[in-house]
């Protein structure tokens, strides 16, 4: 398969993607994916140690798994999950503030060989001295990846910040993508309604003692769901410093109160992850491409009406779900993927 090097890879894309600053997607960081249980509990706590009790709640057999780290050229690494045997047909892109275990359910759901990648500033992905974590720098590592852990186009599916990163990946290297999914945003969408809580939890200590007083403090905030998911998502998300520290994983976590404080979708000329400049790249997708609406997510009717207008030869599939759609609705998702496999002839 080809490799693009990253300056080739910019040289397709406008001047506008080497931006620093940074479009926050707010809620990505209310619904903490994956965990971990009390530090002082001596416990197997390896990333995939949850997945047997998931595929049993679920009633299907646990795949293989394993984590895949690739040196890129400028020293920082990507990583990613590879579920399943044999090469991957599926690749699966998390939103801001999430890592690829988000699509644990998803990708049991599906059952085939199923890649998901850990965004720059993500997950074991390393962070960017720049903090420019949009849609088109962040698809040069994703398109890197995919030289490396895939020999065929994928079936690309992108949940929010994921989504748009999908959209620049297939724009620019058409060659990677046989079909792309978006899941819940579109380019320029307004996301900013109630950061005021999510700024307030970002703007406290950005270290913990343990990951337990991490899980109280965003259970008191309100977020995540029941203990058990959020110690889940907590440990997923976070990593245990030299000092004994407990920090978030993610770059926006530690950049989220000065990014909270200035969020806009911006513009052509200053882009954030979201902006309209998005729209630039969903133009250029030659692959079928379908929007997934989340009923109860990020984009409304109206946006997804808007989004039919501008690409006229999109599917649009409203799923009754949240904004992250690969937890709350992970089997109608798997067979909405299952099927555009079908249709890409994969």
């Amino acid at each position: 398969m080809q490799i693009v090097s990253q300056n080739r890879f910019k040289d397709h894309l406008t001047s506008s993607e080497t931006t620093t600053q940074v479009g926050i997607l707010p809620q990505h960081f209310l619904q903490l994916c994956s965990s971990e249980q009390n530090m002082d509990v001596a416990i197997d706590i390896t990333e995939f140690s949850y997945l047997p009790a998931q595929a049993e709640a679920m009633r299907v057999p646990v795949p293989p798994s394993e984590r895949l780290r690739l040196p890129l050229p400028d020293g920082r690494r990507v990583s990613g999950i590879r579920y399943g045997t044999g090469s991957p047909q599926i690749t699966l892109l998390h939103g801001a503030g999430l890592n690829a275990h988000t699509w644990d359910t998803t990708a049991l759901a599906l059952q085939r060989s199923v890649l998901a990648i850990d965004l720059a500033g993500h997950g074991d992905s390393s962070w960017r001295e720049d903090a420019d974590y949009t849609p088109r720098t962040l698809a040069v590592d994703v398109a890197a990846a995919l030289d490396a852990w895939t020999d065929r186009p994928q079936v690309l599916v992108g949940q929010s910040l994921g989504g748009l990163t999908g959209a620049a990946l297939a724009a620019a290297r058409p060659d990677l993508v046989a079909d792309l999914i978006v899941v819940d945003i579109t380019p320029g969408i307004d996301t900013s309604a109630g950061p005021a809580a999510l700024r307030e939890f970002y703007a406290g200590p950005t270290d913990f003692a343990s990951r337990d007083e991490l899980v109280d403090r965003a259970i008191a905030f309100g977020f995540g769901g029941a203990r058990p998911d959020t110690e889940r998502g907590v440990f997923h998300n976070t990593r245990v410093r030299p000092d004994g520290r407990v920090e978030w994983k993610h770059h926006f976590a530690h950049l989220a109160a000065q990014a909270l404080a200035a969020h806009d979708p911006g513009d052509a000329s200053a882009p954030s992850a979201l902006s309209s400049a998005g729209w630039q790249d969903l133009d250029g997708v030659t692959a079928p491409v379908t929007l997934v609406r989340a009923i109860d997510g990020f984009v409304s009717a109206a946006d997804a009406d808007d989004f039919a207008r501008r690409l006229p030869g999109a599917r649009v599939v409203a799923i009754p779900a949240t904004h992250n759609v690969q937890e709350t609705a992970p089997a109608r998702l798997a067979a909405l993927i299952t099927d555009r496999l079908a249709t890409a002839g994969l």
